[in-house]
């Protein structure tokens, strides 16, 4: 076994081992998830923390790390007979993001369940970590189905294998501690939810500071016992630490005053549920245990507000992350009075906003005051067919106005609940919400001879395929006889996540203040439908005289979004332009990934100007995408009592469908747009 990185020999990251060394000191606190760019040391500091956890006592022999003083009636290696334990290093599990289901939560043998009656079960991730840390890097690109597990787990304390009416239960406690970067895409809230703190990591700017870090990291790769040997008194004396405040932790006093400020935060900021306050009181407990006190301070609140209550405070991807800390500390002061109800004339002073809270670390990044939320640019002006348009009247000359027709971004619409769009036929693509697929989870619609290790059984063609065979073999008891070729796999069909590529016009003729407002608001509110149908998404623009791929496909919406609302307009309309970058997109993304089916979007009044014959060169580009079947549909921006219907003739073009704006709201009655149609594909 390699020799880990010394957690001391870290350099700055204040945050993110503060939120760290908390869990250590009470794993109540519901474990941390670090949000950052790549190359900070997220994962080498979560590997660290497990040289430095306590020791556990294990029953000899037990798969599932039973305690001895209290083991699991449930446990399928028991039950236990009273024996003295053994100890061991607490354990870091790594769960990979490509992990089967069998892998994480165990494999139970159905053949010898269904022929033998025996429960014959090999555990999985979710049993190793048990009592231990479940570290799942890039956790953001977890498949759904294993979120759902880990979900279940991190609920219930326990892990459950049901497969066919045989069912195994075992205890599954462990600090979920998961790293990402928020450019991949973002959580889901179920999940969110479930990470009592967060931190968000970032490489620092300090020349001095990057050079130690390289420094460091030299010297560990030359020899890495020999560095670790030369941290081993820091790392005795942290682990030292983490110890005493374990056994300082049940002595501390969390006062009425303190929770009502915890209370008051919580509903001041507007957070779900009561997951926070709990959160926030067991954060605040541990930082006091940490600082070596009996006594939970208003700085231990502010700074458990700043781990626990960010990640908490998101209602949609777009959202930025943070708290106002003016708003935090006024939360604080207002509460804090109310402390002292016994007449005290000298109440426990609040926060001094001044940073460091309760004498346990740094102050997460959001801690400078600023609101991280993206300022709405200005609005722009109208224009038309390219040609820049006079400034609106009583407006100032044009001073910062663009030269060249280009206008200002405009800020968007408010987003809105769209229509499902999904891609006709059967995909085999990755598990998402959108598009009908084959795959592991979802109706049960067939049975099928297994390739490889059989995972879902098809009991009733088992059952079919074996019942033929019971007087050749024997069969003499209430039982069936079944042999491996008697099996069944279940074939099941579900639903699949797509790649969104939008191509939107952003030339003079979607300039008009109001329509590209709304243009805007409608491409956000299919980017959130995108998020929640776990897509990846692409956007390609086009205006002047070209077009660009604004984002490549990614599983960062909110990267989209923020691209989206800073997109500037004005030019001519090159849509011929666009659609081959579109074709020029999907190709790459095919080889990429051929599994993952394409969805085209293409956001356009149906104007081409600009060249020779534009509308001729459109049309060809559009029958490219027809002749390979890429779905499509084509949103109709087209707005006015006189309408040319340019947009449904591409759609024409395109072998896809037309909707206008008003037709992609959900709530709309113009019209149910369920599927979009594609030639060369079967609906």
């Amino acid at each position: 076994m390699s020799t880990p990185y010394p957690f001391t020999a870290i350099v700055g990251q204040d945050d993110l081992r503060l939120g760290l060394l908390l869990n250590a000191v009470s794993p109540a606190v519901g474990g941390v998830l670090v949000r950052g760019e790549k190359g900070t040391a997220k994962s080498t500091a979560v590997r660290a923390l497990a040289a430095l956890m306590p020791e556990v006592a294990v029953v000899p022999g037990c798969r599932f790390s039973c305690d001895p003083a209290s083991p699991d009636p449930a446990c399928p290696d028991g039950p236990h007979a009273e024996a003295a334990g053994v100890t061991r290093a607490a354990r870091t599990v790594e769960l990979p993001v490509g992990a089967s289901e069998d892998r994480l939560v165990g494999a139970l043998d159905i053949e010898r369940a269904l022929s033998e009656g025996v429960k014959a079960f090999e555990p999985g991730l979710l049993a190793d970590a048990h009592r231990g840390i479940l570290y799942v890097d890039e956790v953001n690109l977890l498949h759904d189905h294993l979120v759902d597990l880990l979900l279940d787990a991190a609920a219930m304390g326990a892990s459950y294998v049901e497969r066919e009416g045989v069912s195994v239960r075992h205890a599954a406690r462990f600090l979920l501690v998961g790293t990402m970067n928020p450019e991949e895409g973002e959580l889901r809230p179920q999940l969110l939810d479930r990470f009592g703190l967060t931190v968000e990591v970032s490489a620092s700017r300090d020349t001095d500071e990057r050079v130690e870090v390289v420094r460091r990291r030299l010297a560990y790769d030359d020899d890495p016992e020999g560095f670790a040997a030369r941290w081993a008194e820091e790392e005795g004396a942290l682990r030292e630490r983490i110890a005493g405040a374990r056994a300082l932790l049940p002595r501390v006093v969390l006062g009425d005053g303190v929770l009502r400020q915890i209370a008051a935060t919580c509903a001041a900021f507007e957070v779900d549920g009561m997951r926070a306050d709990i959160v926030m009181a067991r954060t605040a407990t541990a930082l006091a245990a940490w600082a070596g006190r009996e006594e939970v301070t208003a700085d231990d609140v502010r700074q458990a507000a700043l781990l626990a209550l960010p990640h908490r405070r998101r209602r949609n991807p777009f959202d930025a992350p943070g708290l106002d800390e003016d708003k935090l500390d006024q939360t604080l002061d207002e509460a804090g009075p109310q402390e002292n109800s016994d007449g005290d004339d000298d109440p426990d002073p609040g926060p001094d906003g001044g940073g460091d809270g309760g004498g346990g670390g740094g102050v997460p990044p959001q801690a400078d005051g600023e609101d991280r939320t993206p300022p709405r640019p200005p609005q722009g002006q109208d224009s038309e067919g390219g040609s820049p348009s006079p400034a609106p009247e009583g407006a100032p000359d044009a001073p910062g106005r663009p030269a060249g027709g280009e206008q200002q971004p405009v800020a968007s619409a408010e987003p809105f609940r769209t229509k499902m769009l999904s891609v006709p036929g059967l995909g085999e693509g990755a598990a998402g919400r959108r598009s009908r697929a084959r795959t592991e989870h979802g109706r049960t619609t067939g049975a099928r001879r297994p390739e490889g290790a059989l995972t879902k059984l098809h009991l009733a063609a088992t059952v079919q395929a074996a019942a033929p065979h019971q007087h050749a073999r024997g069969r003499s008891g209430r039982g069936l006889v079944v042999r491996r070729d008697d099996l069944r796999q279940a074939t099941r069909e579900g639903r699949e996540g797509n790649l969104v590529l939008f191509v939107v016009d952003a030339s003079g003729s979607m300039a008009a203040r109001q329509r590209m407002s709304a243009v805007k608001g409608a491409v956000l509110s299919l980017l959130l439908d995108a998020y929640q149908r776990r897509d990846k998404v692409g956007l390609v623009t086009f205006r002047g005289k070209e077009a660009e791929v604004a984002l490549p496909p990614t599983s960062s919406v909110d990267a989209a979004a923020a691209r989206l609302e800073s997109l500037p307009t004005g030019g001519r309309t090159p849509l011929a332009a666009g659609l081959l970058k579109a074709h020029d997109v999907l190709r790459v993304e095919r080889l990429r990934d051929p599994s993952r089916r394409p969805l085209l979007v293409v956001v356009t009044d149906g104007r081409a100007t600009g060249g020779p014959e534009p509308v001729a060169l459109a049309g060809r580009a559009a029958r490219l995408h027809q002749a390979e079947g890429t779905a499509s549909v084509v949103v109709d921006c087209e707005s006015g009592y006189v309408r040319l219907g340019l947009a449904g003739e591409l759609a024409r073009e395109l072998g896809g469908t037309a909707v206008t704006l008003d037709e992609l709201r959900a709530d709309s009655i113009a019209g149910l747009v369920k599927d979009v149609t594609a030639a060369g594909r079967a609906a």
